[in-house]
């Protein structure tokens, strides 16, 4: 039986993909490839560039490859972008993931592991934040995650298709063979790390006035290593008549842009110039997640999630 891997061509997904195949899983990756590239997958994963919302094309796949699980990492990110084009988001993230949900739960797949984020709580108001927290997104971005994860427990009571949705804080770091490249890229440390290590290279802090200690927005980082391996656990656990959940993934720690960008420093052992710039619509002033779910339901827990360690695993990319 085969897991079939949506956006398996991206930074999360590959990795996830890797793990997958290192188990002996036998894994189909469906990415259309409109902000990756095909990367080199491992011997035996299967590879179909197409839309998840093209059913008859996603419908013959599960049928042929006898897809039993799914996870579903395909879907666009930038919360600034969503912000300024919430419609591209609605498209891409909640319309296309409508018609993978109708199409597994019509062939009869029960299993689907989906790529949610923390960007459904919004400005929360407690630290860290459990998933009883109110969801109350702030971007486009948030919303269309809250609403896959409302159709996703709609298709469990009417055609028992049984999910974990996995709540991502901030994903960052590198495998061995996966490394935090996204095009465009938007993410704090990658972008620190290249204004650090290219000619003329600087980043741009989004505000610093907030109400956080110095000012900055504050996040929890998560190693793509333990983010993977919350994956591999979510789908044992829906394996074992797990039920529909939603789960926090974080460190359960929190560090502001200027902390990050003083790690960056340290680690690369070079200066990161920046300047600050306005704050970005959409961005909630702190987010850190209670880990306590995901170490009861899943057995897991970070264990390579400090930020040294994150920033280290990017910067050996580095030139």
């Amino acid at each position: 039986m085969t897991v079939l891997v949506t956006g398996g061509a991206g930074y999360i997904g590959s990795a996830v993909v890797d793990a997958l195949a290192e188990r002996g899983e036998d894994v189909l990756v469906v990415d259309n490839l409109s902000r990756s590239a095909r990367p080199e997958f491992p011997r035996g994963v299967d590879f179909e560039s197409l839309d998840i919302g093209d059913a008859d094309s996603v419908g013959h796949l599960v049928s042929r490859h006898g897809i039993e699980s799914c996870i579903h990492l395909a879907g666009l990110i930038a919360v600034g972008e969503s912000v300024s084009n919430p419609g591209l988001y609605i498209e891409n993230n909640v319309v296309q993931s409508a018609h993978l949900l109708r199409v597994l739960a019509r062939s009869g797949v029960t299993r689907i592991v989906f790529s949610s984020s923390a960007a459904v709580y919004g400005n929360a108001s407690t630290t860290p934040i459990d998933e009883s927290e109110p969801t109350e997104p702030t971007s486009p971005y948030g919303w269309t995650k809250l609403v896959t994860e409302q159709m996703l427990e709609m298709h469990d009571h009417a055609d028992g298709l049984r999910s974990v949705s996995l709540r991502y804080f901030n994903a960052a770091g590198a495998t061995a063979r996966r490394i935090e490249r996204h095009t465009p890229e938007t993410h704090l440390i990658p972008l620190a790390v290249r204004a650090a290590t290219e000619p003329g290279g600087q980043l741009t802090v989004f505000g610093d006035d907030y109400p956080t200690p110095d000012g900055t927005a504050v996040r929890d980082y998560i190693h793509i290593g333990d983010l993977t391996e919350a994956h591999l656990r979510a789908l044992d656990y829906l394996r074992a008549a797990g039920e529909t959940t939603v789960v926090n993934l974080g460190a359960g720690v929190g560090h502001s842009v200027l902390e990050v960008i003083a790690a960056v420093e340290n680690v690369l052992g070079r200066r990161v110039p920046y300047e600050v710039g306005p704050r970005r619509a959409g961005d909630p002033a702190e987010l850190i997640a209670s880990t306590q779910r995901a170490r009861r339901l899943l057995d897991w827990a970070p264990v390579r999630s400090t930020l040294p360690e994150i920033v280290s695993s990017l910067a050996a990319h580095a030139p």
